[in-house]
């Protein structure tokens, strides 16, 4: 079952769930973040890696070659035509072992092309969410940091899984910044 707002307030305030955890969602001349009915939208810090083919890199995911990306931070970050950049969520997440999160685009980006791509958020996993942006048109699109970029839903299971995230150890647990595609060693 879907979380509401009152859930996902006292989960944020008292255990840490998101942070920090903003309540409000309209804000004027900004595209909106925080707590909804039903979800959290979260918002992009400033930093990024675009990427680039300059150095003629191959995008493999078993053998990810960070120049393939050029880092940067500011305010916005312009993504290429056809192309994608990754941020992170400005937010940490610290999931409970009876949820499981799935990530939605704002439809304010959207409409404009602008596709952002989450794998779910697993029963307690925790860390900064890296966040895949895809322009979609032949035009360049900007992205703000600092305000909202997506939507967080959260699932309650009918109980705890057998096996959560923290448990088998996943090769993303507690990821800070930007993380790059990895493969367990």
């Amino acid at each position: 079952m879907i979380k509401p707002d009152t859930w996902i307030r006292t989960q944020s305030q008292t255990k840490g769930m998101i942070e920090p955890f903003h309540e409000g969602l309209k804000q004027e001349g900004v595209i909106s973040y925080g707590l909804s009915s039903y979800g959290y939208d979260a918002r992009l810090a400033p930093e990024f890696k675009v990427f680039t083919n300059v150095n003629n890199a191959m995008v493999d995911p078993k053998n990810f070659d960070e120049k393939a990306f050029v880092s940067m931070t500011g305010d916005e970050c312009i993504i290429p035509p056809n192309s994608f950049i990754l941020g992170r969520t400005l937010e940490y997440f610290r999931i409970p072992r009876d949820v499981l999160v799935v990530c939605l685009g704002k439809s304010t980006y959207a409409r404009c092309g602008i596709v952002v791509n989450v794998t779910p958020l697993e029963p307690e996993w925790e860390g900064h969410v890296t966040l895949e942006l895809s322009n979609t048109t032949p035009l360049p699109a900007k992205v703000y940091a600092n305000e909202g970029v997506c939507q967080f839903l959260f699932l309650g299971g009918d109980g705890q899984c057998e096996t959560s995230y923290k448990d088998r150890k996943g090769k993303y647990q507690g990821q800070q910044g930007i993380t790059l595609a990895r493969m367990y060693k």
